[in-house]
């Protein structure tokens, strides 16, 4: 057998593993029947998308006829993310194609902006929709915040997954075991989640709505059961729990498990914290004034939360964006910078990454200070992520200005389709930064009634910037080659 057949068949079964179980995630929001059982006509929703990954899964791993876990390398793993999340999505926008709620375009865009933790949405009307319906939006968000893949075969797999792990954007393992990480990731997600809830509802929220937006701001992901999102409960102590969230999401597992460790030598010498609050305090302080003008009394409450929202990627809003524009401007304008930047790596926001900044401030205060000094010495850069020290060697730097590279390529590119459509270029910029970065906030242009090419260009986004663009680009490769290949011997073959 041809290293190639052997790979597919390594990638069938591992892809088949995740589809037979995918549906104990699909069935999720159905539980939610026994409290509101006038629901239970939606099941249908979700049961024919479930026995159809069932089905599909079990005939992928017949046809690979492998009987036991392989290694997987990082080819392979990256053809496997992106096959599974290709098929994570399609799946989880059945139920709403089904119901007939949205059609196929729209129910793609909805379901990879669940996926991504993006959070921008086509239901003009949420507070409408079924309570199943809400929950399996905020179900998405919750476990594709963590690392769908990761989760999934991790937890099924075991150690042999390893590469699935930096494959999804993860380049820091919390343990030297990945099955160890991912569970470590899980307790502290769902510490946080069930935390969050409870003061959510203290604070005066119903348990539903507490439920699904402490899932969706610990994710980062913004989705909401109210259609005025977090501003619908004008409640100052609601906005400050939220915000607490948001940090908890946009901040690295890493840093969560040095701080439960009580390690907070090495906390402090971590650099993405300070940058990040850093950010958030220059930023608040700098929109402030002109904000006090058009807000008056209300300036301070947007601004942190928008800002809060922004760089960690979440989406939440206690303030109608729309009017922004035009009395605004720089606000938007500062928030679309804001969301390039993103929250920490390893967390659950989106956007350039916290560690990708830092690392570019210290190449940049580095080569000032070798420049200056008396000897033109070449010094390591060491940075501390969690509780490790990093040195970041040229291969790392490399890689960071690659990425960097293709960033800034992929959103020129949207930005110039939106405005392609004779939209206005500050929405057409704030709103594919919002796509890309997976934050979720608009100002008004995403709607059911957008055009199918702007529903593809921001659905292409959404998920180029969750997988962080190389790897999707690496699996296609790997894909087209894999099968020029296999026609290669088959013409051989045949000859």
């Amino acid at each position: 057998m041809t290293s190639t057949k052997y790979r597919l068949k390594v990638i069938f079964w591992y892809v088949g593993q995740l589809l037979i179980w995918f549906p104990a995630i699909l069935l999720l929001p159905t539980i939610f029947v026994i409290f509101y059982p006038e629901e239970w006509i939606y099941i249908e929703s979700f049961l024919v998308p479930s026995i159809i990954s069932f089905a599909s899964g079990v005939v992928l791993k017949k046809v690979s006829k492998l009987n036991e876990t392989r290694v997987v390398g990082y080819q392979e793993g990256a053809v496997i993310v992106v096959t599974t999340w290709c098929a994570a999505v399609v799946l989880s926008a059945l139920p709403f194609v089904i119901e007939g709620l949205l059609n196929f375009h729209q129910a793609v865009f909805e379901a990879t902006s669940g996926w991504t933790t993006t959070g921008l949405t086509m239901f003009p009307d949420v507070e409408s929709l079924p309570h199943v319906f809400l929950v399996w939006r905020s179900v998405m968000q919750f476990i594709g915040g963590a690392g769908f893949a990761v989760i999934m075969l991790a937890t099924l797999i075991g150690p042999f997954g390893a590469s699935l792990y930096s494959s999804e954007g993860r380049v820091d393992n919390i343990l030297p075991n990945v099955t160890h990480s991912t569970k470590v990731i899980m307790v502290i997600y769902v510490a946080y989640a069930a935390a969050g809830m409870f003061f959510l509802h203290m604070a005066g929220m119903p348990w539903f709505d507490a439920f699904n937006h402490s899932l969706t701001a610990l994710a980062t992901g913004g989705f909401s059961v109210k259609n005025a999102s977090i501003g619908y409960y004008g409640s100052v102590s609601i906005e400050v729990i939220t915000i607490v969230l948001m940090l908890l999401g946009g901040t690295g597992f890493g840093i969560h498990y040095t701080l439960w460790k009580g390690n907070f030598k090495a906390f402090v010498k971590n650099g993405e914290p300070w940058i990040m609050g850093s950010t958030i305090v220059i930023a608040s302080l700098f929109l402030l004034r002109p904000a006090e003008k058009v807000f008056h009394e209300k300036a301070l409450r947007y601004v942190v939360f928008q800002v809060v929202s922004a760089i960690t990627g979440t989406g939440f809003s206690n303030a109608d964006l729309v009017p922004w524009v035009t009395l605004f401007p720089i606000g938007v304008y500062l928030l679309t910078v804001i969301m390039m930047l993103g929250g920490m790596m390893d967390s659950t926001a989106g956007g350039l990454k916290q560690f990708r900044v830092f690392v570019t401030l210290k190449l940049i205060y580095r080569s000032i200070i070798n420049f200056m000094g008396p000897r033109r010495k070449v010094e390591k850069i060491i940075v501390w992520k969690g509780e490790n020290r990093k040195t970041i060697d040229d291969g790392i730097i490399k890689d960071m200005f690659v990425f960097f590279g293709v960033y800034a390529l992929t959103y020129l590119v949207g930005t110039l389709i939106l405005m392609s459509y004779g939209y206005d270029p500050l929405v057409s910029m704030f709103e594919f930064s919002s796509a890309m970065n997976g934050v979720g906030l608009s100002v008004g242009l995403t709607s059911p009634n957008l055009p199918v090419g702007v529903i593809w260009t921001m659905t292409v986004g959404m998920f180029l910037g969750r997988l962080e663009f190389l790897v999707v680009f690496y699996a296609i490769v790997r894909i087209i080659r894999d099968v020029k290949i296999l026609l290669e011997e088959r013409g051989g073959v045949n000859s």
